[in-house]
């Protein structure tokens, strides 16, 4: 099992002061625990964390006593990527709990590799219930089974280990292949100028035509004063 050194935090702590110092604020609870406030070496965590993930059981060496527990909550600094905050549930190592696993694609598959469909992955994790002594890190699917189109890796073709159920339906599709598209080039077509040309002219004739017209009984207006006067 995986374990980690803590030791109790007081509340009245200065919380930068405390991980300048390569510390790492934290908290368990859970179990029966009282919430109780802990720090944590850094690098010591960080390796635990890399190696444990938040799936398998860590035990946390206290002043007050060994503490079983997950790691459940991890704050990450936005900027640095650094983990800033801790929560730790205990657990009953007795009693069965229900994590979610993630999932480790493994393999080639013959669908991808020929260059006919592009991977999917549908889960990346599962749910699982186990003893805590049998929680797996992680969960490996073998995608050698994607061979065609028609192929698909469900739950029930992962391997669990023993004393480990999975809480999923069997028939839930875990990964599958989906066919290529070809991106098909875009056609740009030149705008016919000829007929641009041609609209802009019978526009020109049509604003004209107003014109043309009112001329006509301006004239005939003008030859019936001269009558008049005649």
């Amino acid at each position: 099992m995986f374990a980690i050194k803590a030791s109790l935090r007081e509340k009245r702590e200065k919380l930068n002061v405390l991980r300048k110092s390569g510390k790492i604020p934290a908290v368990f609870y859970g179990a029966g625990q009282d919430t109780t406030s802990i720090s944590i070496p850094n690098i010591e965590f960080k390796k635990v964390w890399r190696e444990a993930g938040e799936s398998s059981a860590v035990k946390i060496t206290a002043p007050g006593g060994d503490i079983d527990a997950l790691i459940h909550e991890v704050q990450v600094d936005p900027v640095t990527d650094e983990p800033i905050h801790v929560d730790f549930l205990a657990i009953d190592m007795k009693k069965k709990i229900k994590v979610k696993v993630p999932l480790v694609f493994e393999g080639v598959s013959t669908a991808v590799k020929s260059g006919i469909g592009n991977l999917v992955k549908v889960l990346h994790e599962i749910e699982i219930e186990a003893l805590p002594a049998d929680l797996p890190h992680n969960l490996s699917v073998d995608i050698s089974k994607l061979e065609t189109l028609q192929n698909n890796i469900l739950v029930s073709d992962i391997k669990l280990p023993a004393r480990v159920v999975a809480i999923a339906h069997d028939g839930d599709i875990v990964a599958s292949v989906v066919a290529q598209v070809e991106e098909k080039e875009e056609v740009v077509v030149a705008p016919d100028l000829s007929a641009i040309e041609v609209e802009k002219k019978g526009k020109k004739e049509e604003e004209g035509a107003p014109t043309d017209a009112a001329a006509i009984p301006l004239k005939e207006e003008n030859a019936e004063k001269k009558e008049d006067k005649k």
